[in-house]
């Protein structure tokens, strides 16, 4: 399924390197100066380059940093019940660990894009590697929970980086027929660190706390840079000339903006209101930015979001229908670790574990389903998967109570990710394949800030159904402690995000269905 690919061959040509082996490299590196160690590594990576692998150690490269930003990600949501009892703060505030880091990604995701297009993506998806591990290491020792959050969102920047240049390497490396493919086995990378992330969560915070981690970031976010300084290297051949196309500045500057109020205010609408006066006059200005910005973009020589490409359905409806899959998910991968640990009672550990199945699922759907798509076409791969992850919610929404076992839960789970994973590499290769080869950055960005900002909104949305649900039974929003009253509150809601949840995944198939 990967041509011939194994990871033997991939060994053989890293380190069968004639004279310029990174061990040489090392050892003459103590004697030589940095220009002539800087051109060593240049080498290596030119030699690297004329192996018959070297797409796939490409795509080992990136997926080292997609790896250890999933296996973050999905620890962080193990931790956040413990973050909750360890610093007493309620669920509205401790859910800004994870809506800071995605509010931080999706603001930056379009401008760093852009940037790589223009500096090169293989230096910009670097740095991006060292921020990650430097946030880790300073979480670390945070003392409250406000520390946590900015460390998440210096966390954010650095994954900005990477996530929105990592597609963008791989599909510049790989040929338009085995896209498919290769966003397939991306994200099968995604499914192996959504399960090893709970599960390794839920073993480090039940071992030794939640400082643990983070602490896993820093050895492998080391790995990465050193992997991606000898594959990657630091030449950069494609870049944009600033001269005849000047960066959008002001583009970036109000996206980033627009996006981060955006967010702001589905993260705020439940604790202030959304009919109160900061979340209305919060509106008014995220509609003054977005006409700004349309006009903007459609007047400069080079926009930073060519806004006509949406006027191609397959552009347009594919983003559409993406954001909708994302905005499925996220909100049940979000709320899932408080229902089973507060409500059923499971530890960290075995919730951790119960999220290895659904994960799997989407480790072995999403290469083939690519696979397949590059055969015989993306249309009916999409429109199995929506099909399959609303017909989970749907199911939830019905069946989900207090009383509920991991022998539903899991299944309904599995049900969900296995549809995820089957429309997202055919949805997002249909998308890249129709847009020229200079926009490849901004468009694996927006790939990535789709992605994004339907967790955020989600999350957002999830959290203000749940906490309604409680406010209109009497109950407070803080977790620890439920009494079977409380518990009933939050299934009440829990319910009812189910249903919206399913209810936007079918107006996301009928998208698919009509795309053309």
């Amino acid at each position: 399924m990967v041509d011939r690919f194994n990871v033997s061959a991939c060994r053989n040509s890293l380190f069968r390197i004639h004279r310029f082996t990174a061990w040489n490299i090392f050892c003459n590196s103590l004697s030589q100066s940095p220009q002539t160690q800087l051109n060593n590594i240049n080498h290596l990576q030119r030699k690297l380059k004329n192996t018959k692998h070297y797409k796939w150690l490409v795509f080992i490269t990136i997926a080292i940093g997609t790896f250890i930003s999933v296996v973050d990600h999905g620890s962080v949501l193990i931790a956040l019940p413990v973050l909750q009892s360890h610093f007493g703060v309620e669920l509205s505030s401790v859910q800004w660990v994870v809506v800071g880091y995605g509010l931080t990604i999706s603001a930056l995701l379009l401008p760093m894009g852009r940037l790589g297009d223009y500096f090169g993506k293989n230096r910009i998806y670097m740095l991006g590697m060292f921020i990650f591990a430097v946030a880790s290491m300073l979480a670390i020792f945070s003392p409250n929970l406000t520390a946590v959050i900015i460390c998440k969102i210096l966390q954010g920047i650095g994954s900005a980086m990477v996530q929105a240049n990592a597609i963008a390497i791989i599909i510049s490396t790989f040929s338009s027929s085995e896209r498919g493919k290769a966003l397939g086995s991306h994200l099968s990378v995604v499914g192996t660190g959504l399960i090893i992330g709970p599960a390794l969560g839920g073993l480090l915070i039940n071992s030794f706390g939640w400082r643990s981690v983070f602490l896993v970031n820093v050895p492998v976010g080391i790995l990465g840079i050193l992997v991606a300084i000898m594959v990657l290297g630091t030449q950069v051949s494609d870049k944009i000339d600033f001269k005849e196309n000047p960066f959008d500045w002001k583009g970036a500057l109000l996206s980033s903006i627009l996006l981060a109020t955006i967010l702001l205010i589905f993260g705020n609408g439940n604790n202030l209101g959304w009919s109160s006066y900061p979340i209305m006059i919060a509106t008014g200005f995220a509609i003054i930015l977005l006409v700004l910005f349309v006009r903007i973009e459609n007047r400069i020589k080079s926009p930073l979001l060519d806004l006509t490409i949406f006027k191609n359905p397959l552009i347009g409806l594919g983003i559409m229908s993406s954001w909708i899959s994302f905005f499925g998910t996220g909100g049940v991968r979000f709320i899932m670790p408080f229902f089973m640990q507060r409500v059923l009672h499971l530890d960290p550990l075995t919730v951790g574990l119960s999220m290895i199945p659904p994960a799997f699922c989407m480790v072995v759907f999403s290469p083939i389903s690519g696979f397949l798509s590059d055969k015989y076409g993306w249309k009916r791969f999409t429109i199995l998967g929506l099909t399959l992850s609303s017909s989970s919610c749907l199911l939830l929404s019905l069946w989900v109570s207090e009383t509920s076992t991991l022998w539903f839960l899991i299944p309904m789970l599995m049900l969900q990710t296995a549809g995820n994973g089957i429309f997202n590499s055919p949805n997002n290769s249909s998308i890249l394949n129709a847009i020229d080869k200079s926009k490849y950055g901004v468009m694996s960005a927006m790939t990535q800030l789709v992605r994004n900002s339907a967790n955020v909104v989600s999350m957002s949305i999830t959290t203000s159904i749940i906490v309604l649900s409680m406010a209109l039974s009497g109950s407070s929003s803080n977790l620890d402690n439920l009494t079977p009253e409380m518990s009933g509150a939050f299934v009440s809601g829990l319910q009812i995000t189910f249903l919206t949840l399913g209810i936007v995944l079918c107006i996301g198939l009928v998208g698919t269905i009509i795309r053309k």
